[in-house]
C-alpha cells in the first residue's frame, strides 16, 4: 500500500516537474502579466498532476471536517476555524452576520438548529441569501472569486520566490569566489535552469 502511495506521489511530482520544465516563469510579483502567467502554469500543473486547487482543498477540508457535525452553530464555528487555519480573512464581516442570522433562527425555533432540520435550515439558508445579496455576493460570481484567490496565491508565491532568490544571491555574495559578481534581478532568471 505504501509503495502504491509513493508511486502515485512520484507520478504527480514528475508530471508537475514536466510542466514546470516546459514553461518560462518570470519571478516578478509586481508584474500582473507575470502573476497571471504563473497562476496559469500552476493551474496546468494541478490539472495534469490531478492536484486540488486552493478552493477545492478548502471545500474538501470543509466536507471532511463538518460531515459529522449535527448542529448549525458548531458547523459555522468549524468553518470559522478552517478559515483562520487557512489564513483567510473575513473582510466583509460575513461570519458575524451569519452567526446573527443563526441566532435569529434559533430564537424563533426556541432550540438549537440541527442540520437535519430541513425547515429550519431552509429558513437559515434564506437568511444567508439575504446576507449574500446585501454584501453583493452572487453564486454565479464564485468562479471569479476562485480566480481572484488563485491570483492572490500566485502573487504570494512569486513574492516568496523573489525573496528567496535575493537571499540565495546574498548568501553567495558573501563567499569569496562570488564577491565580484553583480546581484542580478530575479525576474531575469529562468527557473527552468534550476530544476
Amino acid at each position: 500500500m505504501l509503495k502504491n502511495i509513493f508511486l502515485e506521489v512520484k507520478k504527480k511530482f514528475d508530471t508537475a516537474m514536466e510542466v514546470l520544465r516546459a514553461e518560462k516563469i518570470t519571478i516578478d510579483p509586481e508584474d500582473p502579466a507575470a502573476v497571471t502567467h504563473y497562476a496559469k502554469v500552476m493551474k496546468t500543473v494541478r490539472e495534469k498532476a490531478d492536484l486540488f486547487s486552493e478552493s477545492q482543498r478548502i471545500q474538501y477540508t470543509i466536507q471532511t471536517k463538518t460531515q459529522d457535525i449535527p448542529d448549525a452553530r458548531t458547523y459555522l464555528l468549524t468553518l470559522k476555524e478552517i478559515r483562520i487555519k487557512r489564513g483567510l480573512t473575513d473582510e466583509l464581516g460575513a461570519e458575524a452576520m451569519m452567526m446573527d442570522a443563526l441566532e435569529k433562527v434559533e430564537k424563533d425555533l426556541k432550540k438549537p438548529l440541527m442540520r437535519n432540520d430541513k425547515k429550519g435550515m431552509a429558513v437559515l439558508l434564506a437568511e444567508f441569501d439575504k446576507i449574500n445579496k446585501k454584501l453583493g455576493i452572487r453564486k454565479e460570481d464564485l468562479p471569479k472569486y476562485e480566480e481572484q484567490l488563485e491570483l492572490k496565491i500566485a502573487k504570494a508565491q512569486l513574492e516568496e520566490l523573489h525573496k528567496e532568490c535575493y537571499e540565495a544571491m546574498d548568501t553567495q555574495k558573501k563567499r569569496e569566489e562570488f564577491k565580484d559578481e553583480d546581484v542580478i534581478e530575479p525576474k531575469s532568471l529562468d527557473i527552468r535552469n534550476f530544476i
